[in-house]
């Protein structure tokens, strides 16, 4: 049975087994601001959500992942709609995602109802990508 919890600091080796961008030194601020959920199929770890505030006031999802067997089981729908609903409870309006534009992410996040709102060039090493568009819903 799929289900999603929070992150706990115990949580910590099989976390990065997941996310490679999370500075070490991040993960303790995030687990105390609940900003880091564990996607679980009968109890293993299979894929992590984890967020921020971007102006300091709005959701920006910045890490989802499920390992590939777990893909395309409507997994990443379910844990999207949580995080929706945690943010909605939090009293948020609003909640922005993003991807680059090289990646089939974009489909998913509009296919949830998220629309296009702009995107940026990141060309400074060693942080060079594709362009990087930004995707947001109104709670």
């Amino acid at each position: 049975m799929f289900s999603i919890e929070y992150a706990e600091l115990d949580d910590k080796e099989r976390w990065f087994t997941f996310d490679e961008h999370l500075p070490v030194s991040e993960y303790e601020p995030k687990i105390r601001d609940r900003r880091c959920y564990l996607l679980l199929n009968d109890g293993e770890l299979v894929g992590v959500i984890r967020y921020n505030l971007i102006f300091d006031f709005v959701p920006f999802l910045t890490l989802i992942v499920l390992d590939g067997p777990h893909r395309k089981k409507g997994y990443g729908t379910l844990a999207m709609r949580r995080w929706e609903d945690d943010m909605r409870s939090l009293g948020h309006k609003m909640i922005m995602v993003s991807t680059q534009v090289d990646e089939d992410a974009q489909h998913f996040y509009r296919k949830l109802g998220y629309r296009d709102m702009g995107s940026i060039v990141i060309d400074i090493p060693p942080y060079a990508q594709p362009l990087e568009m930004f995707l947001g819903k109104a709670l």
